[in-house]
């Protein structure tokens, strides 16, 4: 192979590499697993849990709204029990006979031995290491969402980043009405719903649809608000651990 055509092949390849923005970036985990782990970030049940949050004293784990068998709560792998399922975003009014929200979200009320005091106000992405939100951070709203913005998520073990491409209304007729999608460049699969995304490294969002494999997000902010919910920003949530 000449030089000139080595440089067109490697041109070509670095191209490919670029376009691939979102695919899987890392695999391996380098950080420690705590005991109680955080599961924000992680599988639970068949999807992926997004962050930690309370109503009150009780704290809980967003999921998705969809995907989940609820006559069968979650356990860990020693058969404990996780967590029970509680309410889903909802939004009125809605047209008849359709299901709208302000974003792909379910909340997981979690069993006291499973509530990870100290790290509640942590994600972890796996091989993207944690990611501990300041006591200040805001949840993004739709509006805070714009495209070229900086994304990551993390589902089924595997980090990954890219960027939102654009955000709109999603109301596909046999769907979820939601008021708010970003879609992204970022690779999607089963498991990843319900998983966390970050954007200019702040919570923005739940993994929920898949658009032609890309990586489509409802907002994080107006779905804690739907169910009446706080995100943790703070390592024991405002809360005193028993």
């Amino acid at each position: 192979m000449t030089r000139v055509a080595l440089v067109i092949a490697i041109a070509v390849l670095l191209i490919a590499l670029i376009e691939l923005g979102g695919m899987i970036r890392a695999r391996v985990r380098t950080t420690p697993i705590f005991d109680p782990p955080v599961l924000a970030g992680q599988m639970v049940a068949g999807g992926t849990a997004g962050f930690y949050a309370r109503r009150g004293s009780t704290i809980v784990l967003t999921i998705s709204a969809h995907g989940y068998d609820l006559n069968r709560p979650p356990r860990d792998s020693t058969g404990r029990l996780i967590g029970v399922y509680g309410a889903d975003a909802r939004r009125a009014p809605c047209p008849d006979g359709r299901t709208c929200a302000g974003s792909d979200i379910r909340e997981l009320i979690l069993a006291p031995d499973h509530i990870p005091w100290g790290h509640l106000n942590q994600i972890d992405l796996g091989p993207g290491g944690y990611r501990t939100l300041a006591a200040d951070v805001e949840p993004l709203t739709c509006a805070d969402l714009r495209p070229d913005m900086p994304t990551e998520a993390n589902g089924r073990g595997i980090y990954r980043w890219g960027r939102i491409l654009g955000v709109g209304s999603y109301a596909f007729e046999t769907d979820t009405i939601f008021p708010c999608m970003a879609l992204t460049d970022m690779s999607v699969g089963i498991g990843d719903s319900g998983g966390p995304v970050m954007s200019d490294g702040v919570p923005a969002g739940i993994t929920s649809r898949d658009f032609s494999g890309r990586l489509g997000f409802t907002p994080l902010a107006e779905g804690l608000e739907d169910l009446g919910l706080t995100l943790c920003t703070e390592p024991n949530c405002g809360l005193s651990p028993p």
